[in-house]
C-alpha cells in the first residue's frame, strides 16, 4: 500500500509531479507546490478535463476570462478540457499538495 503523503520531496525548489495512475482514459497526478506558479507566458489549454483537489496547503487558479478561485485543503474544482487557465499563486510558507484526475 502506498500514501499519498508519504515520499515528499526534500528539494521543493520547483514543483514535483508524479503519475499515480495512468491509462488510456484517465490520468491521475500528484503535485507538490512551494510557492510555484505557472510560467508567466501562456496558459495550460489541455486536450483533458481535469478534476483538482487540494489536499494540503493553498493554490489559485486564474482563467482566461479574468476570474479567479483559491481553493484550500479539501477544495475541488472541474476544469473542462480547453478552458485556458494558469495557477497564480501556492503558499510560500507550507507545502501545498494538489490530487489532480485527468479525464476524457
Amino acid at each position: 500500500m502506498k500514501n499519498i503523503f508519504e515520499n515528499l520531496p526534500s528539494d521543493l525548489s520547483s514543483e514535483d509531479f508524479i503519475d499515480l495512475v495512468k491509462s488510456e482514459n484517465v490520468r491521475i497526478e500528484r503535485i507538490v507546490s512551494f510557492g510555484q506558479t505557472s510560467p508567466e507566458s501562456g496558459w495550460y489549454d489541455q486536450n483533458e478535463n481535469e478534476w483538482v483537489i487540494v489536499l494540503e496547503g493553498l493554490g489559485t487558479i486564474q482563467f482566461e476570462d479574468g476570474s479567479e478561485i483559491t481553493l484550500k485543503k479539501g477544495d475541488f474544482v472541474n476544469i473542462p478540457a480547453h478552458k485556458k487557465h494558469k495557477v497564480i499563486e501556492t503558499d510560500k510558507n507550507n507545502i501545498t499538495i494538489w490530487l489532480a484526475v485527468f479525464y476524457n
